[in-house]
């Protein structure tokens, strides 16, 4: 039985109808799940959903499209080839059922024919728009399962419109329910627990490699219940740390360099995503222990800004400026100016978290309780071979916000 069970056909059920009371067309709203991707020449990689499609629906299985239109709900299941179905096995349609709340469900044949005759009656349909085969930004080739869609739809009506649900979904995503709240928060317990059992100190002595650490978080996070990592972990020793995204974890560690652990374990999909900074030895030098502090104050400072209402452009301005005095102070620049500051904080202060990392969310929108968010100050100083970042999650109440993970020391020793 799967974990995702315990959240019950009645979420994904509520999901589907706040998602149609908010776009009020009449159009058909056909959303794709994720398809497998290849790994090797006969292998894919492990699955992850579509989290939007997830959040709609609970299924889990490759290559399922959602229908809504005209109050009818149903799930167009892919073929499978039986060579398929002998290695990954049968797509459980009863299960399917069960966690979605939708019953309707048919084959390709037949829900392609039923969804063909709706789409060359109408001028419109509402859909996740794709995004491009290729991130420049990010350096990733994306999921072709939106695209190929868009592409059948188009081939059955030339002229159809296409209406992008993502800023709903977006919105609807950005507010966290209480069930989300729960599965959020044991994700948070599972991966602070399982750093602070990684980095006692007569267990931090014991690592000679930074894959070590990594293995012991991975087992930690799967014993306590979690699928997993929500990412790819983090563990970077010395100059590592100033690398933002070191995810080969195989460089041998020293005993008086700091140590980055930025990780999250995910439950029932969602994930937590929490950094530490340490030291194995325990016994940080003075610069290490004033870098480490300036995060420290950086990070209060951003709990103090944080509260309904708040615009994140603003909140990140008043972040650069803040972290700007604590690296005047450091000795580290002279004027605090955008160039300066980004030299050695060079990320955002916050991002949204959910069913993703770095999760959906519209950045332009004033903060609404709810919502969840990552706090992650920084400070990397490349030439000393120190990189110091603290991360922690973090609920928008309606006076301020909660930390979710303050059960987890941030001390460096």
């Amino acid at each position: 039985m799967s974990m995702d069970e315990d959240f019950g056909s009645s979420f994904f059920a509520g999901n589907r109808a706040r998602l149609t009371q908010l776009f009020t067309g009449t159009a058909p709203i056909v959303i794709t799940g994720n398809g497998l991707m290849q790994r090797t020449s006969d292998e894919s990689y492990p699955f992850r959903q579509d989290s939007s499609m997830w959040y709609l629906t609970g299924v889990d299985d490759p290559g399922v499209i959602l229908v809504i239109d005209k109050g009818r709900e149903y799930l167009i299941v892919p073929a499978r080839e039986a060579v398929v179905e002998a290695f990954d096995g049968a797509i459980d349609v009863e299960i399917m059922a069960r966690r979605s709340g939708i019953t309707d469900i048919v084959n390709e044949k037949e829900g392609w024919k039923m969804l063909e005759a709706r789409l060359k009656k109408v001028r419109h349909v509402a859909t996740l728009a794709a995004n491009p085969s290729y991130i420049a930004g990010t350096g990733m080739y994306t999921n072709p399962a939106r695209r190929r869609l868009i592409r059948r739809m188009k081939q059955v009506a030339p002229d159809i419109e296409l209406l992008d649900l993502r800023q709903h979904i977006s919105r609807m995503r950005m507010i966290k329910q209480p069930m989300e709240c729960t599965a959020l928060q044991r994700a948070i317990d599972i991966t602070c627990d399982t750093v602070r059992d990684s980095t006692r100190p007569k267990q931090l002595a014991k690592y000679a490699f930074e894959y070590e650490i990594e293995a012991d978080l991975s087992r930690g996070f799967r014993r306590a219940g979690a699928e997993g990592h929500a990412f790819s972990p983090i563990v970077a020793g010395g100059i590592n740390a100033c690398t933002l995204h070191h995810m080969s974890n195989n460089s041998a560690l020293a005993s008086d360099e700091l140590l980055i652990l930025d990780v999250g374990a995910a439950y029932h999909h969602y994930a937590a995503d929490i950094t530490r900074t340490c030291i194995q030895n325990g016994k940080p030098s003075r610069r290490q222990q004033q870098v480490h502090q300036a995060v420290c104050e950086a990070q209060d400072y951003a709990y103090s800004l944080l509260k309904p209402g708040v615009i994140i452009e603003e909140y990140e301005k008043q972040m650069e400026a803040f972290v700007g005095e604590k690296l005047r102070e450091l000795g580290l620049i002279k004027s605090i100016n955008r160039d300066a500051v980004r030299e050695f904080f060079p990320h955002a202060t916050s991002h949204y978290l959910g069913l993703d990392v770095h999760d959906v969310g519209d950045y332009e929108r004033p903060l609404e309780p709810g919502v969840v968010m990552t706090v992650e100050p920084g400070i990397y100083i490349r030439d000393e071979a120190i990189g110091v970042r603290i991360e922690d999650d973090v609920l928008i109440t309606e006076t301020g916000c909660e930390v979710l993970s303050k059960k987890l020391s941030r001390e460096l020793v």
